[in-house]
């Protein structure tokens, strides 16, 4: 099974999408609809990555990744968003290296992107 990843989403549709179009692709996936429901899943699936939308109700993404962070320090955290953030925009959100990718994401790109992210983890 490939690497472990944790997708954190609100927008339904998308999350669930995504999560198939990762699962065919050989990645073990979870999914959350809430940084509430994300927070719960990582220590039952224990994930390699967290690919968190930036936007949701409640808990955003950036608060999520902090949290995330706290608890376990060894998960990578990429960030997506229809709004960009830049690279200086993740250094002072104070949470660490995280990595960016926007959406809409082609399906292929973001597997290549997600199998160097977790590949360089292990």
């Amino acid at each position: 099974m490939g690497a472990r990843i944790l997708i954190v989403d609100d927008q339904d549709n998308a999350r669930r999408a995504l999560a198939i179009g990762l699962r065919l692709e050989g990645f073990e996936v979870d999914e959350a609809a809430d940084g509430s429901a994300a927070l719960d899943r990582l220590t039952r699936f224990s994930p390699d990555l967290c690919l968190v939308d930036l936007m949701m109700p409640g808990m955003n993404g950036l608060e999520l990744a902090r949290l995330v962070r706290e608890r376990l320090p060894h998960v990578r955290i990429v960030l997506t968003s229809a709004y960009h953030l830049s690279e200086r925009q993740l250094e002072r959100s104070g949470i660490g290296r995280v990595s960016f990718v926007p959406k809409p994401c082609e399906m292929p790109a973001l597997v290549r992107f997600l199998r160097d992210k977790t590949a360089t983890a292990a």
